[in-house]
C-alpha cells in the first residue's frame, strides 16, 4: 500500500541525463530527480534529515513530498488529491508524528501530494452513525433526539470509547491496491506534465 513509492517509479528522472547526455534532452526539460526514503522503523533515519541532506548536496529549487493520508471522511478514500505548500508532518494522521517536512525545515519551498487512504475505526463508526440517522430520520420524518444527535460531531466521543479496549484501528478498503493504482496514476501524470 505504499503510495509514495509507487509513484516516484513511474516519475520521468532527468537529472543524470541533463548531466551526462544533454543532447538527448528536449530543450525546457527540468532536472527531475526522485528518491523513495522509506520509513523511520525501516531505516533509523527521519525522513526529513534525509532529505536535508539531499537539500545541501543537489540545491533543488523544490521538493515535492508524496505520502498517504488518515482521512476524517470514508468519502474522501482515494477520491481526492490533497495539495499543500506548506509541508507535510508524516505519521501525524495515524497518531505517529514525525518530524515535519517544509520550507522552514529544508530550506526550500515544499509541495505536499497527499492521498487518503486510511480511516480510523471513529470515523468509520461516526459517518456510519451518520448515515444510520439519516435513514432514520427519512423513515420517522421528525424526531428531535436524531436531529441533534446528526448535528453533533461524535467523533470524539467515539474515539474515546474505542481507545480504553484498542478498538480504535486504522482501516482501508479491501480494494485499496486498486484504488492506490489509479490515484498514482493521475498524480504521476500531474508531476511528469508539469517537469
Amino acid at each position: 500500500m505504499h503510495f509514495g513509492p509507487k509513484v516516484i517509479n513511474e516519475i520521468e528522472v532527468t537529472r543524470h541525463i541533463i548531466n551526462y547526455l544533454p543532447q538527448y534532452v528536449e530543450e525546457g526539460t527540468r532536472m527531475v530527480s526522485a528518491i523513495s526514503p522509506g520509513v523511520l522503523g525501516t531505516t533509523g533515519i527521519e525522513t526529513v534529515e534525509i532529505l536535508k541532506g539531499i537539500v545541501e548536496n543537489i540545491h533543488p529549487k523544490l521538493v515535492i513530498v508524496i505520502d498517504a493520508l488518515a482521512s476524517r471522511s470514508i468519502e474522501r478514500i482515494s477520491s481526492t488529491i490533497q495539495l499543500s505548500d506548506t509541508g507535510i508532518v508524516p505519521g501525524a494522521g495515524v497518531g505517529n508524528t514525525r518530524s515535519e517536512i517544509s520550507q522552514k525545515t529544508l530550506g526550500v519551498p515544499v509541495v505536499a501530494i497527499g492521498i487518503p487512504t486510511v480511516v480510523e475505526t471513529a470515523v468509520l463508526v461516526n459517518d456510519c452513525l451518520d448515515l444510520l440517522i439519516e435513514k432514520l430520520q427519512n423513515e420517522a420524518k421528525s424526531n428531535d433526539c436524531l436531529n441533534r444527535l446528526k448535528e453533533e460531531d461524535n467523533y470524539e466521543e467515539i474515539k474515546e470509547a474505542l481507545l480504553p479496549k484498542d478498538y480504535n484501528l486504522i482501516v482501508t478498503p479491501k480494494e485499496i491496491d486498486e484504488l492506490i493504482e489509479n490515484m498514482k496514476e493521475i498524480v504521476v501524470c500531474g508531476i511528469n506534465g508539469a517537469m
